[in-house]
């Protein structure tokens, strides 16, 4: 149903509002806020034998086209617009939209959001998920989720995402949860209650499953491309000869344990996927020791790892950070995580994926040589030589390592040839990693392929407790739907060798890749907490 112009009273004023019978009336009452100044917590809007609750269906409501709604409620300050006027993209000149374009947009903390800010930021890396929302969104939070991305794409101001928020409270009313503060801010009000990040994730793709995939038929987006099967073999220790327990279960994400031991994340991934259990033997008739051992027998096209860093102390009856330093790939290689079944199928593909991205390399080599050796104009055009006697800025006389003989072997080959186009390359290699894939891995949409994956996006958590603290998203800049426009057709941003974007609520800034290990904790600064990985492309 279209959105209804209706009027609400208010301190003997009449406002004009837009009513959405698809989405909550949280929703409704967050656009009363915006004109009337009344906090949604502290309004009562009146209906037809009572009042408006969050949970009240419109279908009983059935609010008709310039219906009067009374508000009651005491205002308090209206919200401010922005410092400066929105501007929108169609409106600009070419000027104004390269700045505009240089950096996206922020999201405004509307008081202990930015759990919800790093989340949506961090989960805009998937172009798919946009793409899906566009095409059919379900009503609830996955349309208010496709309306906030809109407006994102739509605008060069920081957007203030009061509508997703209130879908959001209303779909998990968990993160409306108010704050236990005292003394002063206790006296001032309180407020929401900080919320933890990978919940939000986990409840927000949740919330998405409904939403179709982009092939005909009933298959959904998540299930396509955020989710994994995990295999589990269960063996009794004390009774070998017991048969084997084996079953299958889907999961959305995979966990990354913190113990002593554990220096970088794939010993906490193995550390959580292996492990001891007890449970009743039907051999022994007793509790036994069981060796537990998981494998993914599907890997999704985006695979979220999740560091657990908070853990349950006893002795102070809540949850506390685990500060220990845990390194993070840019690039990892999922097959050590897979059955050997699934391992078996991707690894031809993924070992000559793996010998392309070293030619890509040489070829990228070259190419800088190539354009550092061109001559240089100046501002009047005139042409100036290069110092003949200066080294060239990617020559090295160091001996080239063992291991990398066979790569520098194929770059000077490369560099006594003329190059063709890239895209005349990715086009080969395509072609020849495709043949590789088996036909049930390549009819699996939203599975990878390859087993080989990149990061694309973190959200961090900044701070000693799990209740507090500051949440900061992090995106690839190639992850972001906008971010290869003027790229070459068929050619990716070069790999390894592109900046990050840091989202720190409505501020956004350029984050160095070198940077990222500063991410993997040790300390109360930022420290990543989820993962997004991106299966690799073949070209």
């Amino acid at each position: 149903m279209a959105p209804i112009a209706v009027k609400i009273k208010h301190a003997g004023k009449v406002h004009d509002v837009q009513l959405d019978p698809d989405v909550p009336p949280a929703v409704f009452k967050d656009a009363v806020y915006q004109v009337t100044g009344v906090p949604p917590d502290r309004m009562k809007v009146m209906i037809k034998g009572g009042i408006l609750k969050d949970d009240t269906d419109w279908r009983k409501v059935a609010p008709k086209a310039g219906q009067t709604f009374m508000v009651i409620g005491a205002a308090g300050e209206l919200p401010k617009p922005p410092s400066t006027p929105i501007q929108f993209l169609e409106d600009m000149d070419d000027t104004s939209l390269a700045q505009a374009l240089a950096l996206p947009v922020g999201l405004v903390n509307l008081g202990n959001t930015c759990y919800m800010n790093a989340t949506l930021q961090a989960m805009r890396a998937i172009p798919e998920l946009q793409t899906a929302l566009e095409q059919s969104a379900p009503p609830g939070l996955p349309m208010a989720l496709r309306n906030l991305y809109t407006s994102m794409a739509k605008t060069t101001d920081s957007v203030t995402p009061s509508a997703f928020l209130a879908a959001l409270r209303h779909a998990f009313p968990q993160f409306a949860e108010q704050s236990r503060a005292t003394g002063v801010k206790a006296l001032m009000g309180g407020g929401y209650a900080q919320q933890d990040a990978e919940e939000c994730w986990v409840q927000l793709t949740n919330a998405l499953k409904d939403v179709p995939g982009p092939s005909s038929g009933s298959a959904k987006f998540v299930d396509q491309y955020m989710t994994g099967v995990l295999r589990r073999v269960l063996k009794c220790d004390e009774a070998p000869e017991e048969p084997e327990s084996v079953s299958t279960e889907k999961v959305l994400k995979i966990s990354c344990n913190i113990s002593n031991a554990v220096n970088y994340m794939q010993q906490g991934i193995l550390e959580a996927l292996d492990g001891k259990i007890e449970k009743q033997s039907p051999t022994l008739g007793r509790e036994a020791v069981y060796t537990s051992t998981q494998r993914l027998s599907r890997l999704p096209a985006y695979l979220t790892v999740h560091m657990v860093r908070f853990a349950w102390k006893r002795d102070i009856g809540k949850k506390a950070k685990i500060m220990r330093r845990v390194k993070f790939p840019t690039e990892y290689d999922a097959l050590d995580i897979a059955t050997e079944e699934l391992k078996e199928k991707l690894l031809p593909v993924s070992r000559k994926l793996k010998e392309f991205e070293k030619e890509r390399g040489e070829r990228r080599k070259v190419r800088r040589r190539t354009k550092a050796a061109l001559p240089v104009k100046d501002k009047e055009g005139d042409v100036q030589m290069a110092d003949a006697s200066a080294p060239a800025a990617s020559s090295s006389t160091a001996e080239p390592a063992p291991e990398a003989a066979e790569g520098a072997d194929k770059g000077k080959a490369v560099a006594g040839a003329e190059l063709e186009d890239e895209s005349v390359y990715r086009a080969k290699e395509g072609a020849e990693l495709d043949a590789l894939i088996p036909a049930d891995v390549k009819n699996d949409i939203g599975a990878s392929t390859t087993g080989q994956y990149e990061l694309v996006a973190i959200v961090t958590h900044k701070g000693a407790e799990a209740d507090a603290g500051h949440y900061i998203g992090f995106v690839k800049k190639s992850a972001l739907p906008a971010a290869t426009a003027g790229a070459a057709e068929g050619v990716r941003p070069e790999e390894g060798d592109e900046d990050w974007y840091k989202f720190d609520d409505d501020k956004v800034s350029i984050f160095p890749a070198e940077k990222l290990e500063t991410l993997s904790g040790g300390g109360q600064d930022a420290s990543a907490y989820v993962l997004l990985y991106r299966t690799r492309p073949l070209v």
